[in-house]
Protein backbone atom coordinates (compact mmCIF):
# COMPACT_ATOMS: atom_id res chain seq x y z
CA UNK A 1 0.00 0.00 0.00
CA UNK A 2 1.54 2.85 -0.81
CA UNK A 3 1.34 6.68 1.05
CA UNK A 4 -1.59 7.77 -0.71
CA UNK A 5 -3.90 4.84 -0.70
CA UNK A 6 -3.06 4.72 3.50
CA UNK A 7 -4.17 8.43 3.69
CA UNK A 8 -7.51 7.65 1.78
CA UNK A 9 -7.69 4.47 3.80
CA UNK A 10 -7.50 6.49 7.57
CA UNK A 11 -9.82 8.95 6.21
CA UNK A 12 -12.30 6.95 5.27
CA UNK A 13 -12.46 5.02 8.47
CA UNK A 14 -12.50 8.16 10.12
CA UNK A 15 -15.51 9.60 8.20
CA UNK A 16 -17.53 6.00 8.47
CA UNK A 17 -17.18 6.01 12.31
CA UNK A 18 -17.97 9.90 12.40
CA UNK A 19 -21.30 9.16 10.23
CA UNK A 20 -21.81 5.75 12.05
CA UNK A 21 -21.50 7.93 15.37
CA UNK A 22 -24.08 10.81 13.61
CA UNK A 23 -21.56 13.25 13.75
CA UNK A 24 -20.98 16.49 11.32
CA UNK A 25 -17.61 16.95 11.26
CA UNK A 26 -18.58 19.91 12.66
CA UNK A 27 -19.51 18.33 15.61
CA UNK A 28 -16.74 15.85 15.83
CA UNK A 29 -14.30 19.16 16.00
CA UNK A 30 -16.54 20.11 19.04
CA UNK A 31 -15.42 16.61 21.07
CA UNK A 32 -11.63 16.61 20.20
CA UNK A 33 -9.32 18.07 22.58
CA UNK A 34 -7.19 20.98 22.04
CA UNK A 35 -7.01 23.04 18.87
CA UNK A 36 -8.15 21.24 15.38
CA UNK A 37 -10.82 22.95 13.06
CA UNK A 38 -13.19 21.74 10.51
CA UNK A 39 -11.02 22.00 7.51
CA UNK A 40 -8.38 19.75 8.70
CA UNK A 41 -11.11 17.33 9.34
CA UNK A 42 -11.99 17.25 5.50
CA UNK A 43 -8.65 17.03 4.37
CA UNK A 44 -8.35 14.27 6.87
CA UNK A 45 -11.21 12.51 5.51
CA UNK A 46 -10.56 13.00 2.09
CA UNK A 47 -6.90 11.76 2.36
CA UNK A 48 -5.23 14.97 1.73
CA UNK A 49 -2.90 15.62 4.53
CA UNK A 50 -1.05 13.66 6.82
CA UNK A 51 -2.47 13.71 10.31
CA UNK A 52 0.37 13.12 13.70
CA UNK A 53 -0.31 10.25 15.92
CA UNK A 54 -1.41 12.36 18.59
CA UNK A 55 -4.08 13.74 16.00
CA UNK A 56 -4.89 9.99 14.95
CA UNK A 57 -5.16 9.84 19.32
CA UNK A 58 -7.24 12.70 19.33
CA UNK A 59 -9.90 11.58 16.89
CA UNK A 60 -10.21 8.24 18.35
CA UNK A 61 -10.87 9.58 21.80
CA UNK A 62 -13.77 11.76 20.30
CA UNK A 63 -15.15 8.87 18.33
CA UNK A 64 -14.66 6.55 21.41
CA UNK A 65 -13.10 3.93 19.20
CA UNK A 66 -9.27 2.60 18.94
CA UNK A 67 -6.29 4.06 16.92
CA UNK A 68 -6.25 0.37 15.28
CA UNK A 69 -9.84 1.65 14.37
CA UNK A 70 -8.89 4.25 12.32
CA UNK A 71 -5.36 3.32 10.47
CA UNK A 72 -7.21 -0.80 10.04
CA UNK A 73 -6.94 -1.87 6.38
CA UNK A 74 -10.54 -3.79 5.71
Amino acid sequence: MDKSELLKNVGKNVQNLRQLKGLSQVDLVGKIEGNIDTTNISRIESGRTNPTIYTLYRIANALECSLEDLVKND
